[in-house]
C-alpha cells in the first residue's frame, strides 16, 4: 500500500485552525472591550462627527470679524451705427475688472456673532464628552450584565445538581422503607422547578450576550470574571456633598447649558446692536480697457480707477422690529437661566442618589456575604438532621435553594456597586476611560 504525503502546511492546518478557534474565544477585559466600541458603537461615532462639525462652526464665526475681498470682471463688444449727420459704424472691445474689499470697524452684532462662534467649542467639548462617560457606562453595563447572567446559570446548574443527588437519594429511602412517597414528589418538583429556572437563565444569557456583542462590535465576547476572593474597595471621597459640588463643576449636561445662557446673553447683545451704527473700512481698484476706439473716438483707451472710504450706517426705525427683538432674546435669557438651574437641581439630586446606591450596595455586599455563610451552615445542618432522621427532605430542598438564591443575589451586588461606581463619577461629571482600569484590575487575568 502507498502512504499518501502531505505537505507540512496542510499537517499543521488542523493545528492552525484549533488555534484559531481559542483565540476567537479568548476572554476580553472590560479596557478591551470598551476600546473596541470606541471603535463600532454609532452613538459614539455620531458624536464624534458632531464635535468635528462644531469646532468647524465655531471657525465660520470669525469671518463675521474679518475682511471681505471680492473680485469682478467683464468684457463685452459693442457695435454701434450712426445715421446722421454722417453714416458712421463704430465697433469696439471693452474689458473691465475691479476688486473690492472691505473691513468692520465697528460691527457689535459681528463681534457677538464671534463670542458665541468660540463658545462652541467649549460646547462640543462637553457634548463629545457627555458621549464618551455615556458608552463607558453602557460598556460595563452590558460587560457585567453577561457576567452576571453567567453566574445565575452556574448557580442554576449547581442547585440542578445538588437536587438531583437529593431526589435520587429520597428515592432510595422510599423504596427502603426508610420515608415517604412525599419526599420524592417534593424533591421532584423542585427539581422540574430548576430545570425551567436553568432555561430561563440560558435564554437570559443569551440575550445579554447579543447586546454586548452588539455593542462593542465583536462576535462572542467573553468577559473576564472576577478575581476569587473578590476585594471591593469604599467610596473615595467618602462625603456626597463633596461629590455633588464636583458634579456641578464638572458635568457635561451643566456646562451645555452655561454655554447656552452665555450665548443667550450674546444674542441680546447682538439684538440690541440693531440700534447701533456700523462702520467699515472700504476699498475698491478697477482697471478698464477699450480697443478699436469707442464711441467717442477711435483711440484705444485705458483707465485705472483705486478708491477708499469709510462706509457709516446709522438705522433710524426699523417698525419696531429691533425692540421686539430685543424682548424675544431677554425672555430666552431668562429662559436658559432658568433650565440652567433645573439641570443643577437634576444633577444634584441624581448624584447624592448614585453615592447613596454605592453605599447601600457596599452594605448589601458585606450582609450578603455573611447570609451566604449562614446559608451554607443551615445547609450542612439540614443535610446532617436529614441524615439522622430529624430533618425531612423539604428542609434540605430549601436550604439548597436559599443558598444558590444568596450566592446569585451576592454576584449581583458586587457587579452592581462596581458599575455604581462609575456611574456615581459619570453623575459628578468625572468619568473617564482611565477609571476603568481600577475596575479591570479586580478581573481575572
Amino acid at each position: 500500500m502507498t502512504r499518501q504525503r502531505f505537505p507540512f502546511s496542510l499537517r499543521l492546518l488542523p493545528l492552525m485552525i484549533l488555534a484559531g478557534t481559542a483565540a476567537s474565544v479568548q476572554a476580553q477585559s472590560l479596557v478591551d472591550l470598551y476600546t473596541a466600541a470606541r471603535g463600532f458603537d454609532a452613538s459614539y461615532q455620531s458624536a464624534k462627527s458632531q464635535f468635528d462639525a462644531t469646532l468647524a462652526k465655531a471657525e465660520q464665526a470669525q469671518a463675521a470679524i474679518l475682511p471681505t475681498v471680492g473680485l469682478t470682471a467683464g468684457i463685452s463688444q459693442t457695435n454701434q451705427d450712426v445715421q446722421l449727420p454722417v453714416s458712421r459704424n463704430y465697433s469696439y472691445n471693452s474689458q473691465s475688472a475691479t476688486i473690492a474689499a472691505s473691513q468692520p470697524l465697528y460691527r457689535p452684532a459681528n463681534l457677538a456673532s464671534y463670542e458665541q462662534g468660540k463658545k462652541q467649542v467649549t460646547l462640543a467639548q462637553a457634548q463629545l464628552s457627555q458621549a464618551e462617560q455615556d458608552l463607558i457606562v453602557r460598556v460595563s453595563q452590558a460587560y457585567f450584565d453577561v457576567l452576571a447572567s453567567t453566574d445565575t446559570l452556574e448557580f442554576v446548574k449547581s442547585q440542578k445538581a445538588a437536587v438531583a443527588e437529593q431526589l435520587a437519594s429520597a428515592k432510595r429511602n422510599f423504596e427502603v422503607g426508610t420515608s415517604t412517597i412525599t419526599d420524592s414528589r417534593e424533591a421532584q418538583a423542585r427539581f422540574d422547578l430548576v430545570v425551567a429556572q436553568q432555561l430561563a437563565a440560558e435564554n437570559d444569557l443569551r440575550v445579554k450576550s447579543i447586546a454586548l456583542d452588539q455593542l462593542v462590535g465583536t462576535t462572542n465576547a467573553r468577559p473576564k470574571p472576577l478575581n476569587a476572593p473578590v476585594a471591593l474597595s469604599g467610596i473615595q471621597p467618602a462625603d456626597a456633598e463633596r461629590w455633588v459640588n464636583d458634579a456641578l463643576t464638572n458635568h457635561p449636561g451643566i456646562k451645555q447649558l452655561e454655554v447656552a445662557l452665555d450665548v443667550a446673553v450674546l444674542e441680546t447683545a447682538k439684538a440690541q446692536a440693531g440700534h447701533k451704527p456700523t462702520l467699515d473700512l472700504t476699498g475698491s481698484l478697477t482697471t478698464s480697457n477699450t480697443t478699436n476706439g469707442s464711441s467717442t473716438g477711435t483711440a484705444d483707451t485705458r483707465a485705472n480707477v483705486a478708491s477708499v472710504g469709510l462706509s457709516f450706517t446709522l438705522p433710524l426705525f426699523a417698525g419696531y422690529a429691533t425692540q421686539n427683538r430685543i424682548k424675544e432674546t431677554v425672555a430666552l435669557e431668562e429662559k436658559a437661566r432658568t433650565d440652567l438651574e433645573a439641570t443643577k437641581r437634576v444633577v444634584a439630586q441624581g448624584t447624592r442618589t448614585a453615592y447613596f446606591g454605592v453605599e447601600s450596595g457596599l452594605g448589601q455586599v458585606k450582609a450578603l456575604e455573611a447570609a451566604e455563610a449562614s446559608s451554607q451552615s443551615a445547609l450542612d445542618a439540614n443535610k446532617l438532621g436529614y441524615q439522622v432522621g430529624v430533618r425531612i427532605n423539604i428542609d434540605v430542598l430549601n436550604s439548597q435553594s436559599q443558598l444558590f438564591d444568596t450566592k446569585a443575589k451576592l454576584a449581583k451586588a458586587r457587579y452592581d456597586v462596581l458599575v455604581g461606581g462609575l456611574k456615581l463619577r459619570q453623575a459628578a461629571g468625572t468619568l473617564k476611560a482611565e477609571d476603568l482600569q481600577p475596575v479591570n484590575s479586580q478581573l481575572a487575568r
